[in-house]
């Protein structure tokens, strides 16, 4: 298995050079690289905002491109940045040999968001063990999801698996 302190894949090592190469803009770097590369992520302007192997912060606000009909965070755009953080992170972990997919998303909306929306999603030090050592699988990522007040008008449960590239 592959020692935690060094980048699992070319992913996580791109990261790794963009915030050595940006310096204090590193965080910038990194949005502008995910955003060109995951269309979606740029068209939305997406903001990342932490990107690590353990952890994923992913952000939006509350401007017109992404607004619902009553001026709020549109429902999908919620559900975006959530599975944005969580995918992120599963694949600053999941080997070269691997792809990451989503396999299911859950989300419950429970009230009226405020303002810009914040997806923080973590992976805990034994799902990222599987993720390195197991051919293929799937991992329950926690994520949190909060408005600028700092509510959760949202709850989500987000699946992600990981499978070999080649197909036996």
């Amino acid at each position: 298995m592959r020692s935690m302190e060094k980048p699992a894949n070319r992913l996580a090592t791109t990261i790794q050079k963009i915030k050595k190469a940006a310096g204090p803009l590193g965080q910038q770097a990194v949005t502008l690289a995910l955003g060109r590369t995951v269309k979606f992520v740029g068209t939305a302007r997406l903001k990342v905002e932490v990107l690590t192997a353990e952890r994923a912060v992913v952000s939006v606000q509350n401007k017109k491109r992404v607004q619902n009909h009553i001026g709020g965070v549109h429902a999908m755009a919620m559900g975006l940045i959530a599975e944005s953080a969580t995918g992120f992170v599963v694949g600053m972990n999941v080997p070269d040999s691997a792809i990451p997919v989503i396999k299911s998303v859950k989300i419950e909306y429970l009230k009226r968001a405020k303002g810009g929306m914040r997806a923080e999603a973590t992976l805990t030090r034994q799902q990222r063990e599987a993720i390195a050592s197991e051919p293929k699988g799937e991992v329950l990522v926690q994520c949190r999801v909060t408005d600028e007040s700092g509510v959760e008008p949202i709850r989500c449960e987000m699946i992600w698996a990981w499978v070999p590239k080649k197909r036996d």
